[in-house]
């Protein structure tokens, strides 16, 4: 999100909000925010959450009055490949924004991957990214 002059807003989805939930998954969630603030205490993130409660801050704060996130979220972190991929088909389909990814995060070498449904605006914004990640790179190996 910095890379786009963003702040980052994270909320960490899940099926369980604010431990509604004891599965696994949801503890896995639950497990990732532990960390996210352990390492990186100044970020605004949140979770685990559904999606409406990550973009509505009127339902979050329902829910969950406490919480750190303020407005809405702009980075959405999926518990799993198969809800990324939902989501993110969903949200280019449907939305009027853009959408930018999916993108794999963690290896030691970056993955920008592209869908079978790019569009020309898609590949060129994913380029620049892989540009800018390839130049980073470059300076601090």
């Amino acid at each position: 999100m910095k890379i786009f002059g963003l702040e980052p807003k994270v909320a960490l989805l899940s099926h369980s909000n604010f431990g509604s939930s004891a599965a696994p998954s949801a503890a896995k969630v639950r497990e990732a925010l532990a960390l996210l603030r352990q390492k990186a205490p100044t970020l605004e993130v949140e979770g685990e959450m559904h999606a409406d409660a990550a973009i509505s801050e009127e339902i979050r704060h329902r829910d969950f009055p406490n919480s750190r996130l303020k407005g809405a979220a702009n980075l959405l972190v999926m518990p799993n490949l198969d809800a990324a991929n939902i989501a993110a088909n969903l949200l280019m389909t449907l939305g009027d924004g853009l959408a930018i990814g999916p993108m794999l995060l963690g290896g030691c070498l970056p993955a920008h991957i592209v869908t079978p449904s790019a569009t020309v605006r898609g590949l060129v914004n994913m380029t620049a990214i892989a540009v800018y990640d390839a130049q980073l790179r470059a300076v601090s190996p």
